[in-house]
């Protein structure tokens, strides 16, 4: 199927007391909504499982930033903003080699981020489960 495609200004956690959500300082820009990563400097990069060094997943970002920013990082929770709807249930995303973005399939790189879940309402909206391992190394 592809990338997932983000709408950045929609992009929100569900259940906010039940995420986990770290801040951290943005080494480039950062669109809401893309997935990130730890630079070695300690800041926050964009993630890209075709860009050496970058091959890597640790959040979602839930705000813009800029360089020398503060970013907010979803590490695990529900959020929307991604347009799931088409994806079924229970299917793993990934890290893609578009950066910052989720991908259906694995990219150059095989990086799991996360989930797509249902809502409870009477549609069943599917939404993002992010579960990122800061533990895991990919490179």
């Amino acid at each position: 199927m592809g990338d997932i495609t983000v709408t950045a200004a929609q992009v929100h956690v569900i259940d906010p007391t039940q995420a986990e959500i770290y801040n951290g300082v943005a080494a480039e820009a950062i669109t809401q909504g893309q997935l990130v990563y730890f630079v070695t400097t300690g800041t926050v990069g964009v993630a890209d499982a075709n860009a050496s060094g970058k091959q890597q997943a640790r959040g979602i970002a839930l705000n813009a930033a800029g360089i020398g920013q503060a970013v907010s990082v979803l590490k695990r929770g529900r959020v929307a903003g991604f347009t799931v709807s088409a994806v079924d249930c229970g299917a793993t995303l990934y890290l893609s080699d578009t950066a910052g973005a989720f991908g259906t399939t694995n990219g150059t790189m095989t990086v799991s981020c996360a989930s797509v879940v249902p809502m409870s309402d009477k549609d069943k909206t599917r939404v993002v489960y992010a579960d990122f391992s800061w533990r895991a190394q990919w490179a």
